[in-house]
């Protein structure tokens, strides 16, 4: 059987160990806490990024779109004008054909 003063010691020990215990978790809820915060921010970053990324790639695309579109009627431009200077070319040549030298 303890003793008065060993059941106080004892008591008190316990006490004593019972508020470092608390105070940890305590600190321990806290840093979970802060992590969690942490956690929720990283991932409303990664959906704010997302979101530009899933802008960025339709415009790009629409800028790819117009890009070809733009290619496409250059190249038909071109065609028209090499069609035009053949025709002026050949008009040229009915109308002032180039004698041979004799």
């Amino acid at each position: 059987m303890m003793r008065k003063g060993e059941t106080t010691s004892l008591e008190s020990e316990l006490k004593k160990r019972n508020e470092e215990l608390e105070e940890e978790l305590k600190r321990s809820k806290e840093r979970e806490d802060h992590v969690r915060n942490q956690l929720h921010a990283a991932l409303d970053r990664l959906s704010v990024a997302e979101d530009a990324e899933e802008r960025l790639c339709e415009q790009l695309g629409d800028l790819e779109a117009e890009a070809l579109q733009q290619a496409r009627d250059y190249h038909a431009r071109i065609v028209s004008l090499v069609d035009q200077l053949s025709q002026a070319h050949s008009l040229l040549n009915t109308t002032f054909p180039l004698r041979s030298p004799s």
